[in-house]
């Protein structure tokens, strides 16, 4: 599976305003459901996850996170992304005792778990460009972020 089609500017939200972590996965992750890539199970399952293994990845200037959950939650791969209007304090992946300030989402539903390793990966090795989390950043719209998104990340095949 290709960058083309994992992304989809259907699942992309700019400039999110959310209060908080639950927020975020359950307006991303209702994008997901809608299009049938994730069972019911899905947000209940990625927000508890999110509790216990936290996702926020301290990148500098602009942090991301990375939630998602087992892959039995999902019916077929997808990424869904925002941009968030403010800063959203997440767990630090690397020190689950502090939180930090994310400014960009990228919500997982992987179908193989060998998938998500390589998709990790692969979206960790981007972000480290602070000059393509700018870029995502100042994206207006969600078309122009999926085009920014297929520039950027190199997916390998999933399945």
């Amino acid at each position: 599976m290709s960058s083309n089609q994992v992304l989809s500017a259907d699942l992309i939200i700019s400039q999110l305003e959310a209060a908080n972590v639950k927020e975020i996965i359950e307006s991303l992750g209702n994008k997901l459901h809608a299009f049938g890539y994730v069972k019911d199970s899905y947000v209940p399952a990625v927000i508890k996850r999110e509790g216990i293994f936290p996702t926020g990845l301290p990148l500098g200037n602009i942090n991301v996170a990375i939630p998602h959950t087992d892959v039995e939650h999902v019916n077929k791969p997808a990424i869904a992304v925002a941009t968030l209007a403010q800063p959203v304090a997440f767990g630090n992946m690397g020190d689950s005792g502090n939180t930090l300030k994310v400014s960009i989402v990228f919500l997982l539903a992987m179908k193989e778990p060998h998938a998500q390793v390589d998709l990790l990966q692969n979206l960790v090795e981007t972000f480290q460009n602070p000059k393509v989390l700018e870029i995502l950043l100042g994206a207006t719209n969600p078309k122009e972020i999926e085009e920014i998104l297929k520039q950027y990340l190199k997916l390998k095949e999933v399945h």
